[in-house]
């Protein structure tokens, strides 16, 4: 029987991996980066249904109050939290600019309820094994919290720390102040949320 030469063929991927499709721009998975405050409340009303729905709640809550990114505020350390003084120590990442927040009555309420509760750990926000939230997961459950709550566009956690721009920028916070808060070392970054401010139209008619 003759024997049949084998032909060698040429890989069809990379390193035997599939390449991913293209990520789609923002503008075709929503209208707007931000959240309004009214938005916020209702992903926080969404977290009490959950099993762990307060910690889940001050998540929401720390990250919307303080501009926080998801890796800012999953690596949160209760050495960073003043309860006794009602300050809040941030640190921020991609070489943000730290600061020292005023923590409010709120916060202050579901932080010490909240280390009561919690598996003792330096982390502020943990898994019931005490090990710290992951961004993946906070991600993941930002995402369920808006599909909870009826938000009919995609919700992701950067949108929290848009939301505190626009809110206090609507406030009437000024543009530097609103900068050292957020952390941004270039006030071109604080700048977008002035122009997004509503009310710095306010008067233009008069009905």
């Amino acid at each position: 029987m003759a024997m049949t030469l084998l032909k060698l063929v040429a890989p069809i991927s990379i390193n035997g991996t599939v390449q991913p499709p293209p990520r789609r721009p923002n503008a075709e998975l929503r209208s707007r980066e931000h959240l309004t405050e009214a938005e916020v409340d209702s992903l926080m009303k969404a977290a009490g249904d959950n099993r762990h729905g307060h910690r889940d709640r001050t998540m929401i809550l720390m990250a919307f109050r303080h501009g926080l990114r998801a890796a800012e505020l999953v690596s949160l350390r209760w050495e960073n939290v003043d309860l006794s003084g009602g300050k809040l120590y941030v640190t921020r990442v991609k070489n943000g600019s730290p600061s020292t927040h005023p923590l409010a009555g709120t916060e202050l309420r579901a932080l010490r309820r909240l280390l009561r509760e919690s598996p003792k750990s330096p982390f502020v926000f943990v898994s019931e094994r005490g090990s710290p939230f992951t961004t993946a997961g906070f991600r993941k459950m930002v995402a369920r919290l808006g599909k909870a709550s009826g938000l009919e566009f995609g919700v992701h956690p950067h949108m929290l720390r848009h939301a505190t721009g626009y809110k206090l920028a609507n406030d009437g916070v000024d543009t530097r102040s609103l900068q050292h808060y957020l952390g941004h070392k270039s006030i071109q970054h604080t700048v977008r949320y002035t122009e997004l401010a509503a009310d710095r139209f306010k008067g233009f008619w008069k009905d």
